[in-house]
Formats: C-alpha cells, sequence, structure tokens
C-alpha cells in the first residue's frame, strides 16, 4: 500500500499542532512491524510545501503567484502536488491548505481521498479580519474537499461534532475520530534548571507558563487579563511567537510591557523554542496553562502532561478529552459573551496549583501515566492504517 500524505508543514518548518500530528504519524507508520499494515506493506510518500528537504518532496509556490494572495499560492501548490500524486494508492491530506491537492489527485489518479480535521475555518472566523479574499478561498477549499473526501479523520470526539455540525451533508459513517498523540520520549519529565535560568526565567519561584502561537485562537490574552490576580511570588512565562499580524503581535507587546511595569516575574520568550530547551521550561512549570478558545485536541496539552506537568486550559473543543479535571489539572468554562469572568477563572484555576505546589506535582504525574497509556503515535498509526484499509476496501 502507497501512501501519500500531504502537508503543508513538514521538518524544520513545524510551527503548529498539524504539523507535529504528521511529523509524528509518520514516523509511527513507518515504524509499523510487518504483518500489521505497516513495515515493508506500508510506503509513506511525504509531499510538503517550501524548500528541498532530505526526507519528503517539497513543492515550492509556482511562478508568478509569488506575489498574489496567500490562499491562491497554496493553491498553486496543490496543483504542482496533485500532478506528483500519480502512482499512489490512497492519498491523506491535512490542513485545508493541503486538501485540494488531495482532491485533484483523488479526480485525476482515480484513489481514495483521506482527510485529516485538525482546524474548521467556519470555527475561526476571525481570519476573515487577517486573510480577507484568501479566507473565503481557504472555507471554499476545505468545505469542497471535506464533502468529497472518502473518509474524514477528526483528531477529537469534539472535533467530530464539530466536523458533523459545520458539514451535515456529511454522512457519519465517514467521519472516524483518531487522537492526537505525543512522543512520549521525546517530551518527558526534565528537570534543568540552568536552561531554565538561561532563558531569563527565575527558577526557585513557581511559574505558570504559556506555549504557543499569538494568534486569537490561543487565547492569550486573557490570560494576560488574568495575570494580575495571580499570586504575587509566582512568574508567569510566555512563549509566544509567530503571531497572525502585526497588530496582535503589537497588542501582546504593549500588555505585557503594562503587566511587567506593574509586577516581576514575568517573562516573554518571543521565540518558539527548540525542544531542547522547551522540554525542560516545561517541566520546570508548576503550571502549564491553555486559555485556548478554539481547539480541536490541544497536542500542547499532551506535551504538557508528558512532562509530568499539571494543566490548567478552558473546556473547549477536545481539551476535555485531554485534561481529565481534577486528576491531571483543572478546566475553566468558556463564554465568549463573559470574557471578563473567563480571566477571571483561569486566574483562580492556576492560581490554586500554584499555591499548591504538591498538589500540582501529582495531578502531573497523573497525567504522564495517563498519556503514556492513551496517546501512544504506535496506536494511532495502526489505527489510521484501519481507516486506509476501510476506504480501500469500499472502492474495490
Amino acid at each position: 500500500m502507497r501512501i501519500g500524505i500531504v502537508t503543508r508543514e513538514w521538518p524544520p518548518d513545524v510551527y503548529g499542532g498539524a504539523g507535529v500530528h504528521v511529523e509524528h504519524l509518520v514516523a509511527a507508520l513507518r515504524a509499523l512491524p510487518d504483518g500489521t499494515g505497516g513495515g515493508r506493506d506500508l510506503q509513506i510518500d511525504v509531499h510538503c510545501f517550501g524548500g528541498p528537504r532530505p526526507d519528503a518532496t517539497a513543492h515550492a509556490v509556482p511562478a508568478g503567484l509569488s506575489e498574489t494572495n496567500g490562499a491562491l499560492q497554496a493553491v498553486g501548490v496543490d496543483v504542482g502536488i496533485a500532478a506528483a500524486l500519480a502512482g499512489v494508492d490512497l492519498v491523506h491530506s491535512h490542513t485545508w491548505y493541503a486538501n485540494t491537492a488531495g482532491l485533484l489527485a483523488s479526480l485525476v489518479h482515480g484513489v481514495p481521498h483521506v482527510v485529516t480535521a485538525h482546524s474548521l475555518e467556519p470555527r475561526r472566523p476571525w481570519k476573515a479580519e487577517q486573510l480577507g479574499g484568501g479566507y473565503r478561498l481557504s472555507s471554499w477549499a476545505e468545505r469542497t474537499a471535506y464533502l468529497a473526501a472518502d473518509a474524514v479523520v477528526a483528531v477529537s470526539s469534539g472535533m467530530r461534532e464539530d466536523v458533523l455540525a459545520v458539514y451535515p451533508e456529511l454522512d457519519p459513517a465517514r467521519v472516524h475520530v483518531v487522537r492526537n498523540g505525543v512522543d512520549a520520549r521525546a517530551y518527558r519529565p526534565l528537570p534543568a534548571p540552568d536552561v531554565v535560568r538561561r532563558l531569563g526565567v527565575d527558577f526557585d519561584r513557581p511559574y505558570a507558563l504559556f506555549v504557543g502561537r499569538i494568534t486569537r485562537q490561543k487565547g492569550l490574552v486573557h490570560l494576560l487579563a488574568a495575570a494580575d490576580q495571580l499570586p504575587a511570588d509566582a512568574g508567569l512565562v510566555l512563549c509566544a511567537g509567530a503571531a497572525d499580524t502585526p497588530a496582535e503581535r503589537q497588542q501582546v507587546a504593549d500588555a505585557v510591557a503594562a503587566l511587567q511595569s506593574r509586577r516581576d516575574g514575568v517573562v516573554w520568550i518571543e521565540e518558539m523554542l527548540p525542544r531542547e530547551q522547551l522540554v525542560p521550561l516545561i517541566t520546570g512549570a508548576t503550571v502549564f496553562v491553555c486559555p485556548s478558545v478554539y481547539e480541536p485536541l490541544g497536542i500542547v496539552n499532551l506535551e504538557a502532561a508528558a512532562c509530568g506537568t499539571a494543566v490548567v486550559a478552558s473546556a473547549v473543543g477536545g481539551i476535555p478529552e485531554v485534561v481529565d479535571d481534577g486528576r491531571t489539572g483543572l478546566l475553566v468554562p468558556y463564554d465568549e459573551s463573559d470574557p471578563a469572568g473567563f480571566a477571571a477563572g483561569l486566574a483562580a484555576r492556576t492560581g490554586e496549583l500554584l499555591a499548591d505546589p504538591d498538589r500540582a506535582a501529582a495531578m502531573g504525574a497523573a497525567g504522564r501515566a495517563r498519556v503514556v497509556a492513551d496517546f501512544g503515535w504506535e496506536a494511532i498509526a495502526r489505527q489510521t492504517v484501519e481507516v486506509y484499509a476501510g476506504v480501500l476496501a469500499a472502492r474495490r
């Protein structure tokens, strides 16, 4: 079985959860033993956006499109990828950027198309402000690909419900749940105070940690609004970069500067850290905070749990499937009509654990155990192969 995996992100250009998912899924698929639908029975061809890679076929923006709308650029790349997918038995695309490649390949080459739903454009309406007509194109590309796909893989049960709510025309039998996972060997408890201190963080005081892109989806502004209500002796570390727009970056910069003028221990690391620095930073945190307003699953919460850190997170999307409220962390209800209430909830829940590090440590240990038991990539790869086999059998 020859599978064409299509993704915008591929190492070293991985900046979001979808890219992390594809990287680890491909590695797990390739590592499956013979006789399980994997091994020598399974050939994985990765096609990605961007410059040359040693382990994938990369596709650049076609000549003549470099100055046009980013969504048009993506569709242009997709056309080239679709042509290159001749000879695969099945194509599997990730995110709207790559979905059109899968759709076109399916039509042109007569092969099945599987889509993994990492997020949904209609659930991110703020992108219309950023992308203009590009958002209308991305929404069309997503909708068209989903409705035509042989199977849609949702990364959580909550995401499956979302997919069927947004696209009610889809046959529910075609929408499968295969949850995101985490590499519990790469993300593990790794105490390294010196690494944390070199990042400018006071390791000797408890700190809450945020890791994510500066985008409305991740809810960083709500955490900043909550920060004044956190215990005075606690630190707050924001590992936040890759802003969607200059205006959003400036909004965060202004809020952080104002916060730093009122309290100490606030550190902003405006870059996406390499894993050898990120893992000790997560391990050293008393609590990891995920204030997302929309999150199909939230790999970052799995990464935090794998590092043995308690998680405080918004109770949206698939997050309740990751954070076991009261056992591995604490959940905060989110109501977009009450941002002040959400900020107060974040502060209260985070403050509880900052004030009780023993409780936080126990939650972190329980989170690590749950990740190892339930979110391993080999199991996810096997479930994905089952989806492939079912789709191919239905085509025969």
